[in-house]
């Protein structure tokens, strides 16, 4: 973490249960947002399952919706420790996950859009991952240890996630005439939706406050410095931030998302309490 994404006053680890009602409620709104992302990434990557353009690509998918839904797991399961609602032990991340409506997920607009074509799918992945790989290396500084420890292994997940998708974008970009049409598109669809990642509210400011996790915005340069290493060599044009999408953060979501959560939850609803 940077000297500018630490509260210098937060040195001390952070216990959760010695948080006000207002630090944790802030603490449970974050790791929503943090769980919520890589789920919905997670589910969307999970329905190119047998149908991805190469076998090794359908395992590599698979592997990496894999390595989200396990991060989104623990995120969600320190999320139902700080709401503190008596959710039974080991399972606030099931409640979080399948018995919420749209409304309640916290996650970025970008990840919950269908999966298009793989070019869309690609450029998804990569927008994401430049974003995740320097959120999850300063997290590894977390005053929250719990928090803490994941983002030590999800750094090790999303390094690999980046050379993926980044490789796959220059492949395509530097491709045949309809692979960089293609690719080209798709960045251009998905653009608005990318500032959302660095849009910064109270919440993660008072993150930063007690050193639990930075400020996204801090961080905004050395995404648009992968962006655009990687855009170069792809020989793709970046867009014009002209216009952002957002809401997400606070449960103004597409309509795509009620959809995927009806398919992603209807086991869960369908038999409440059941164990597997």
């Amino acid at each position: 973490m940077t000297e500018s994404t630490v509260n210098p006053g937060a040195q001390n680890g952070v216990e959760v249960a010695a948080l006000d009602a207002n630090d944790r409620a802030a603490l449970f709104e974050y790791l929503q947002r943090l769980g919520d992302d890589r789920l919905v990434l997670g589910h969307r990557l999970s329905e190119w399952c047998g149908h991805a353009p190469i076998l090794e690509e359908d395992i590599a998918l698979g592997n990496i919706a894999l390595d989200l839904i396990g991060q989104a797991t623990r995120a969600l399961e320190l999320a139902g420790e700080a709401e503190g609602a008596g959710r039974s032990a080991g399972r606030s991340a099931d409640a979080l996950a399948y018995f919420r409506d749209a409304v309640d997920f916290r996650n970025l607009q970008l990840v919950e859009l269908p999966p298009g074509d793989f070019g869309y799918t690609v450029a998804r992945q990569f927008f994401f991952d430049a974003f995740s790989i320097h959120l999850m290396d300063a997290l590894q500084h977390s005053t929250h240890a719990e928090l803490a420890a994941l983002a030590v292994k999800a750094t090790k997940e999303e390094r690999y996630h980046l050379r993926h998708s980044s490789e796959w974008m220059i492949m395509l970009g530097q491709g045949t005439t309809e692979s960089h049409a293609r690719v080209q598109k798709s960045v251009d669809a998905l653009w608005r939706f990318t500032g959302e990642m660095f849009k910064v509210d109270d919440v993660d400011r008072r993150m930063a406050q007690l050193g639990i996790a930075p400020l996204a915005s801090d961080f905004r340069a050395r995404w648009d410095d992968v962006v655009n290493d990687i855009f170069a060599r792809a020989e793709l044009e970046r867009p014009k931030d002209e216009f952002f999408s957002r809401g997400g953060r606070v449960g103004h979501h597409t309509e795509y998302l009620g959809h995927m959560l009806a398919e992603m939850q209807i086991v869960a609803r369908s038999h409440p309490g059941a164990e597997w």
